[in-house]
């Protein structure tokens, strides 16, 4: 499974990310394709959208804990790593 999150994507790569997924928000893709699809996916999508597409990606791996996080070019979130689990911070808290 993927699912890709974007702030705006090319149009040509919208196109293509619509033949294979399902749109239920605005840029929001969800795909049941099988992982080795779904990795060929996350490395056309890093080759053609610019930072500003604002990526979040979402694929399903084997290990534990089932899934690996990717982002691109999205400042207002931070994919942080604790005990080997990925989590997404929205917003940083500024310590004083």
């Amino acid at each position: 499974m993927l699912v890709v999150l974007a702030n705006d994507l090319p149009p040509a790569v919208r196109g293509r990310m619509k033949l294979w997924f399902v749109e239920p928000k605005p840029n929001v893709f969800v795909s049941g394709i099988k992982d080795s699809v779904a990795k060929k996916v996350v490395d056309y999508l890093y080759e053609h959208c610019p930072a500003e597409s604002g990526l979040m990606i979402f694929r399903r791996i084997a290990e534990t804990p089932g899934y690996e996080i990717r982002g691109l070019g999205d400042h207002n979130r931070q994919i942080i790593e604790i005990s080997g689990l990925q989590l997404v911070i929205e917003k940083q808290i500024e310590t004083l």
